[in-house]
């Protein structure tokens, strides 16, 4: 699947999206994956009352089921303006 970063969650990881081969059965599986995998991706993930996500571009919950998702998007809360 392919996993996008944007704002501040890029700059933390350091990219703007990858391409990443997961077991993980939802999107909080596919965090912890993620915490595990270097120190970059803790810090972006250390606060999720802070992120969103979107799979294939519908808003989503954490608890969501990552079956046949083929982009998961993660991005700060957006204001209006």
């Amino acid at each position: 699947m392919d996993l996008l970063y944007f704002a501040w969650v890029r700059e933390r990881i350091g990219l703007p999206k990858e391409r990443y081969e997961t077991e993980a059965a939802t999107v909080n599986d596919l965090i912890e994956e993620l915490r595990d995998r270097e120190e970059r991706y803790a810090m972006a993930f250390s606060d999720l009352s802070a992120l969103r996500v979107a799979l294939d571009q519908e808003l989503s919950e954490f608890d969501a089921p990552l079956a046949g998702v083929r982009e998961v998007a993660f991005f700060p809360p957006m204001t209006g303006g």
